[in-house]
């Protein structure tokens, strides 16, 4: 299909994400729009009226503006079929992600790497700092950064990226036509300028609606191979987009904080309950990914021989990460563990050299 028919099946009445793939998978060589009518009444069942819809080309009028727009603006429409389509998105576990995107900007969107880095928009300056050294770690790994391009965290991470000459790419939660919010404008021509880019699912002229943010979350955790939360409150974006990366079968990490703090607070749980690794560097994204360590930090390298660990010995392992060392009673109230539980789950990592045990009665991670 052509790109203007594309786009039209978006703007189709009763036509979705996921029945737009379904439809291109049946008739892959074929226009659509001059399918018979009894083959689409047949393949939409009981919802003939989409079929309609579909003949009656009611969607080309408005797609004919987008594509004038998408030309004059240098925007690219990709449909689900494109070869620069990101391939990340078009995984199984994926499939309620956009049938077309709109990129503004020259970024590849399949790069080998990628990571998504969200958090609060009410960044502390601890988020910022940790921001800014984690990105700044993760030069060597030429990741591309993936944010939302709002206030906070978000801010945070892209300027990061540019800073530490890494592309990065701003997914939104409008179309191409503003920016939002609109103190973000200088910072979104600077991703442009550099070579990053911007994407979005929702065509121009759409209105800023608090609801297609969480909806911009699924493209931003389906982007990247995992996703980094470094502060959030115990709501909010950026643990929905957790544990949307959760669901599609990416990696969580978390940037741990005091547990005083109230943007720690999210940050703290996802570790507590084994919905994020803890992370402190780079290194430890790297190693949980399978890339080749190439940080200051080595100690993940000596642990590749580490044994496979239980659910519940890997929370003991995070709750000692936080600390050079835990008693008993102070692991078992971490990890709300009875105390004969925690004291036999670390007879067991003791016996597989994963903890030691120091004078005391205390614990300790072994290379930590």
């Amino acid at each position: 299909m052509d790109p203007l028919s594309q786009i039209a099946l978006t703007f189709t009445s009763g036509l979705g994400n996921s029945s737009i793939r379904r439809l291109v998978d049946l008739y892959p060589d074929e226009d659509i729009f001059s399918l018979p009518k009894s083959e689409l009444k047949a393949a939409f069942g009981s919802h003939r009226d989409i079929a309609d819809n579909i003949l009656n080309k009611s969607g080309f009028a408005r797609a004919e503006e987008e594509l004038c727009f998408c030309e004059k603006n240098h925007i690219r429409p990709l449909f689900f079929t494109s070869p620069d389509y990101p391939t990340r998105l078009n995984r199984p576990e994926t499939d309620d992600c956009p049938a077309l995107l709109y990129l503004l900007g020259s970024t590849d969107l399949n790069p080998e790497r990628s990571i998504a880095v969200v958090g609060t928009r009410r960044a502390t300056s601890y988020g910022r700092d940790n921001t800014d050294r984690l990105v700044r770690e993760l030069n060597p790994y030429h990741t591309p950064i993936v944010s939302g391009l709002a206030y906070g965290i978000d801010t945070a991470a892209h300027t990061a990226a540019l800073n530490h000459n890494l592309p990065t790419v701003a997914v939104l939660g409008h179309g191409l036509d503003q920016i939002y919010p609109a103190q973000n404008r200088p910072l979104a021509k600077r991703i442009l300028e550099t070579g990053g880019a911007l994407v979005t699912e929702y065509p121009s002229g759409t209105a800023i609606n608090p609801r297609y943010f969480p909806a911009r979350n699924r493209i931003i955790a389906a982007l990247a191979d995992a996703t980094v939360v470094v502060e959030a409150s115990e709501k909010g974006g950026a643990l929905i987009t957790a544990a949307i990366a959760a669901s599609y079968q990416r990696e969580v990490f978390a940037v741990p904080g005091r547990l005083t703090d109230t943007y720690s607070r999210g940050t703290n749980n996802l570790i507590a309950t084994n919905r994020a690794l803890l992370v402190r560097h780079a290194d430890d994204i790297a190693f949980q990914l399978g890339w080749p360590l190439m940080g200051q930090q080595t100690e993940m390298a000596e642990m590749k021989d580490m044994p496979k660990l239980t659910a519940d010995e890997q929370k003991i392992v995070n709750a000692l990460k936080t600390s050079d060392h835990f008693t008993l009673d102070e692991i078992a109230s971490a990890t709300s563990f009875s105390l004969p539980k925690a004291a036999s789950l670390l007879f067991n990592l003791e016996m597989n050299k994963v903890i030691r045990t120091l004078p005391g009665h205390l614990y300790q991670i072994i290379n930590n």
